[in-house]
């Protein structure tokens, strides 16, 4: 089985990037720690990061083409304003978990809303590193039920 891990825009700061609301993880020891239980789990985990929503649409549309069974997906800033990304959501079959480090909606008020997550399986917000590795085991055991 295989999972796409998405992190969108300056995601790729974490570590350096206001550390009082997205701690000390930075981005490659998130994808180091997360492979490694996807391979405990017999998952093979491929991620990507962008700063631009047309690649993250590509990543989207081309997990479903590939036969990815699921999508763990911080949208960044792209969450509350991103009709592209959640329209390109809408249009695959495979579930998509959407995952915040904080919790948005005890942030600035433009943080809120999320056009993405109507279209998604559901949302894991304010649990740090951690909600990357509860979606994981969402879509794991999702998938297994399916078998």
């Amino acid at each position: 089985m295989k999972i796409l891990l998405i992190n969108g825009p300056n995601l790729n700061r974490l570590g350096k990037r206001e550390p009082e609301h997205y701690g000390q993880t930075t981005l490659e020891d998130l994808e180091q720690d997360l492979s490694k239980y996807a391979k405990e789990h017999n998952v093979q985990l491929e991620c990507f990061q962008s700063n631009h929503e047309g690649s993250i649409i590509d990543a989207i549309h081309e997990a479903q083409d590939k036969g990815t069974a699921g999508i763990i997906l911080n949208p960044g800033a792209f969450t509350h304003y991103s009709y592209a990304i959640r329209d390109a959501i809408a249009s695959i079959t495979r579930p998509v978990i959407e995952v915040h480090i904080s919790n948005v909606h005890a942030r600035e008020e433009f943080r809120h809303t999320s056009v993405t997550a109507p279209v998604t399986k559901g949302q894991i917000v304010g649990l740090g590193i951690q909600g990357y590795f509860l979606a994981l085991t969402a879509l794991i055991r999702q998938n297994k039920e399916r078998e």
